[in-house]
């Protein structure tokens, strides 16, 4: 039961993280409204495609964890 436990505290502990990066995210000037991102308005109807926002965060979120994969890969 502590391998559940532990792995439960884990993924809440993961989940908090993400959810005040979330939070933060909508104050980072310009995320949401860089050029490749797609918005398209008619009479009733909008859609908005943020395809260059996607692609920024991921790119960075990609980079944070190869980052934090080699530093805790370091052996003894």
């Amino acid at each position: 039961m502590q391998e559940v436990g532990r792995m439960l505290a884990v993924l809440g502990g993961g989940l908090l993280i993400i959810g005040l990066l979330l939070m933060l995210a909508g104050r980072v000037p310009g995320l949401g409204r860089l050029p490749g991102d797609i918005v398209i308005e008619r009479d009733g109807f909008s859609c908005f495609f943020p395809l260059a926002t996607m692609l920024v965060v991921s790119l960075l979120l990609t980079l944070m964890l190869n980052v934090l994969v080699r530093l805790l890969n370091r052996g003894p």
